[in-house]
């Protein structure tokens, strides 16, 4: 058309540019309707695969069960599942499915439901309590079961939260027991019961997914510096307050963990999952570890029946061509990992780690890393686990039986024959320690007469006796073990978890004589604190600071606008019954002739009532043991604004136990603030922070804003830092003290007559994989009010070592002369540790610096260091 235009009009200019124009506005209205009909598109990388390419051909499915992508929109490993979404596909198979039975266990911190599906044939669906309770029954009393007694799995994925592999191979392993039909999927179970936990970690794996989903484009990034493969601080591998949940299955620290181990009780399963990944350049790893680094009271036999399951795992693999390994790298020692901790129940605990593509796809020495293809690995192990476990069945069945015996003939040998446990004061503490024994089955009676064991004196319902002549033998043998001493003395986590000492509680192991002292009853309850009235005509009111909750008791009333005073030194005060009552150092009053709410004598009822701290009402101002109550030794004390330094460069998991302690034990509402807007929050009007707490980390303020925490300080802040913070307080002389360098570390090793291959034997003996230490501490000083003994068990984690000043008023704890007290470290290590600081001062100004060498907060369960930190907030105004 345009030639035509052109020919008639090529004698006129005019015409010709006319013609061009309408030729033009042609052409556009053209290009514009066919844009319309085709638009260009950028072929997308979709990432993923239909769920029946994840499964084997061998099998049919039935079409009524819905797919995972016809349900969630997406193939498995396009994106990452959301726990949401998880959840959502569970509760449709539930719906659907006549195998498949559904319940909610818990919920997480972030209130995300805890799942459990029980998938079995539908003829055993009417009978599933009947066939748990003989399976209970039988592997209790140790009873040899018939050959077509049930497995019980218990397939769980992703304790990890950015290891997601494991979840979103749950979806295709979930679909596989629920549609999957033919004599493969029957002979799983129709005599079976396979127990499913689709994700051990919700809140960690949505914010993992919500990370890489976020970062992901429609081509797919292999690049492993693209943002989408860093993940940003905290990381998704930990659950909502940042700790890592597979260090918990013993602890019991957070929800996640004790609706797990609830069920794990009421099952006792034959064989236990635990799906992991690893770094991206790895291949495969599947248990068996490397057999000397154990649990010695886990059986061999364990170790055997591991080795003959990976071998249905190295078949698979092998037949795919895909890289793995095995017997390196990993153990099972610690008994609060996923793989361990059934290990000591007589299961089978299996530990898989997959390379991680830490996103949709990422680059490695063994090539480009799918998503899809970290997915296809865990579902490939997930039914060999089936096949494997199968094809040993018999096996398995005998080992729980065996394992009972095992065990019962161990503890009749054993010459201890229990523990007694107990404390003088803090009931608090000591019930938080018999939960947690109760949520493990662990069997105690309670002491129903003072008893003396070894010049300790166990006072009748404020002690325990725990026999070890109980089917929990290997697990109380482990939770009172104070071991030094090992076979192989590497570790892969912390080498003791004594929780006696964990929770400062005096404890003695017995042998038949000594149990005899201990004078117990079946039926004897374990004593409570006896509350007072609040009389509302006191002179003023008080509790002693030796409870656990004291520090939350306060934290209560000065949020009320209580105005209270924390006593310097210990006194007597007249009590409103004319009785005298004796507080120790650190005990709170609470004037009543100060400006007190109006209903201050409420306040305290149910502040009393709902921590269970002991008040009393005193009648008189003047006391008849040391200072009056209106003395200037009852300093006020304010309520705390508290900052905790965290972002990149921090510890994640040192911030989250801080703030979980204040948050969930103190009821601080602590601000987390990233240490590159310190600066900035202290400039901040609006808010005036009393005290800053620095974790672990790497720190690198500037010169003007190290300026202006030094002012801070001056003007009567308390800072306070531990572990590899001290170098950093040292480095900049806000703690008079020196951190021991590597080279004194190495220079403590004679290395002239070793070889190469010694290298990994002589970095683990410089290393302090998680020991108990020994301090003295001095219990007059304001860090330590509400510590009745001059000694205090530290748990450490770091072979990091202080030297202070010796003084009194600046160091009130060191490391005693021969400090291991329970896990490994080497004699070098432990004699540099000798006298060495624990806990450092520095007053500066006004305010005063703190440092502590080892995390008071460990793991959350450390109860018997907590209150260290919580005299570091409100007793600090007493430190010179």
């Amino acid at each position: 058309m345009l030639a035509n235009i052109y020919n008639a009009a090529k004698k006129s200019h005019l015409a010709l540019v006319t013609a061009l124009a309408l030729g033009a506005a042609s052409f556009g209205a053209a290009t514009v309707n066919e844009a319309h009909a085709a638009p260009v598109t950028i072929a997308p990388d979709h990432g993923g695969k239909p769920v029946h390419a994840y499964l084997p051909d061998t099998v049919t499915y039935n079409t009524s069960i819905p797919t995972p992508e016809s349900v969630l929109g997406a193939q498995i490993g396009e994106w990452h599942v959301r726990h949401d979404q998880l959840v959502q596909y569970m509760k449709v198979l539930a719906e659907t499915s006549d195998r498949v039975t559904i319940e909610e266990t818990g919920r997480t911190h972030e209130n995300r439901p805890l799942l459990l599906l029980t998938i079995t044939s539908p003829d055993n669906r009417d009978n599933l309590e009947t066939m748990r309770k003989q399976h209970i029954d039988a592997m209790l009393g140790g009873k040899k079961v018939s050959k077509d007694a049930p497995l019980v799995f218990y397939m769980g994925y992703s304790i990890h939260g950015n290891e997601p592999s494991g979840s979103n191979a749950a979806l295709a392993l979930a679909y596989y027991l629920a549609a999957g039909q033919g004599e493969e999927v029957d002979a799983l179970l129709k005599h079976n019961i396979v127990l499913f936990d689709p994700s051990f970690n919700p809140d960690g794996l949505s914010r993992f997914a919500q990370w890489a989903n976020m970062h992901k484009g429609k081509q797919l990034v292999s690049d492993s510096r693209h943002r989408e493969h860093d993940e940003g601080w905290p990381s998704g591998r930990t659950n909502h307050y940042w700790f890592d949940l597979n260090r918990d299955w013993l602890l019991l620290a957070h929800p996640e963990s004790q609706a797990r181990i609830k069920q794990f009780h009421k099952w006792r399963p034959h064989v236990l999952t635990d799906f992991h990944e690893m770094g991206t350049d790895s291949t495969y790893f599947f248990q068996p570890g490397v057999r000397s680094r154990k649990n010695p009271l886990t059986p061999d036999e364990n170790v055997t029946l591991t080795e003959a399951l990976a071998q249905y795992h190295a078949a698979a693999f092998d037949k795919e061509g895909t890289l793995y390994f095995t017997e390196q790298a990993f153990d099972d020692f610690y008994a609060g990992k996923g793989s361990t901790y059934p290990d000591l129940h007589g299961s089978i605990g299996i530990l898989f780690e997959q390379a991680s593509s830490r996103g949709h796809l990422q680059s490695s020495i063994n090539g480009e890393l799918a998503f899809k293809d970290t997915i296809q690995n865990q579902v490939t192990t997930s039914l060999s686990t089936f096949r494997g476990a199968l094809a040993n069945k018999a096996a398995l069945l005998d080992y729980q039986s065996n394992f009972v015996s095992g065990t019962q003939e161990q503890a009749k040998n054993d010459k201890t024959v229990g523990f007694v446990v107990g404390t003088e004061t803090d009931l608090s503490r000591f019930n938080a320690f018999l939960s947690l024994l109760e949520q493990h089955n662990i069997r105690y009676e309670v002491v129903n007469k003072d008893s003396k064991v070894n010049g300790i004196t166990y006072k009748k319902g404020q002690a325990v006796y725990v026999p070890t002549k109980q089917p929990q033998y290997r697990l109380v043998k482990s939770i009172f073990s104070t071991q030094t001493s090992f076979e192989n003395n590497t570790f892969y986590d912390v080498s003791t978890w004594n929780l006696a000492l964990a929770f400062n509680l005096q404890y003695s192991p017995l042998d038949k004589g000594d149990a005899r002292d201990v004078k117990r009853g079946d039926k004897e309850t374990v004593a409570t604190l006896a509350l007072n009235t609040i009389q509302n005509d006191a002179y003023a009111y008080g509790f002693s600071w030796q409870h656990y909750y004291a520090p939350a008791m306060l934290q209560t009333l000065l949020e009320q606008g209580v105005q209270v005073r924390s006593s310097e030194e210990a006194f007597a005060a007249l009590s409103y019954n004319g009785g005298v009552v004796s507080l120790p150092p650190g005990s709170i009053i609470v004037p009543k002739g100060l400006a007190q709410p109006a209903n201050i004598e409420d306040i305290i009822t149910q502040a009393q009532a709902k921590l269970q701290v002991p008040v009393f009402s005193f009648k008189s101002g003047l006391t008849p043991v040391g200072n009056d109550l209106g003395s200037r030794s009852m300093a006020p004390v304010y309520a705390p604004q508290v900052m905790i330094v965290g972002g990149e460069g921090t510890s994640e998991y040192e911030v989250g136990e801080i703030w979980h302690y204040f948050d969930t034990k103190v009821g601080i509402a602590a601000s987390i603030v990233e240490q590159q807007h310190v600066g900035r929050a202290l400039s901040d009007p609006s808010i005036q922070y009393t005290h800053i707490i620095f974790p672990s980390g790497r720190y690198g303020f500037s010169e003007s804003q190290k300026a202006q925490l030094e002012s801070w300080i001056k003007a009567g802040g308390v800072m306070i830092g531990q572990k590899s913070a001290l170098r950093y307080f040292a480095d900049n002389k806000w703690l008079d003290a020196e951190v021991v360098s590597r080279e004194t570390i190495d220079n403590a090793y004679d290395e002239s007559k070793l070889s190469y291959a010694d290298g990994g034997a002589l970095y683990a003996k410089k290393l302090v994989a998680g020991a108990v230490f020994e301090t003295k501490i001095d219990t007059s000083h304001p860090l330590f009010y509400g510590f009745e003994s001059d000694t205090l068990p530290m748990f450490k984690t770091s072979n990091m070592i202080v030297q202070g000043d010796s003084s009194p008023f600046v160091t009130p704890a060191t490391y005693t002369e021969e400090p291991l007290m329970a896990g490994f470290s080497d004699n070098a290590m432990v004699e540099l540790m000798a006298e060495s600081t624990a806990v450092t001062t520095n007053k500066m100004g006004r305010g005063v610096v703190i440092g502590f060498t080892d995390n008071m907060q460990f793991r959350g369960y450390w109860y018997g260091t907590n209150k260290v930190l919580a005299n570091a907030i409100y007793q600090s105004h007493f430190v010179r």
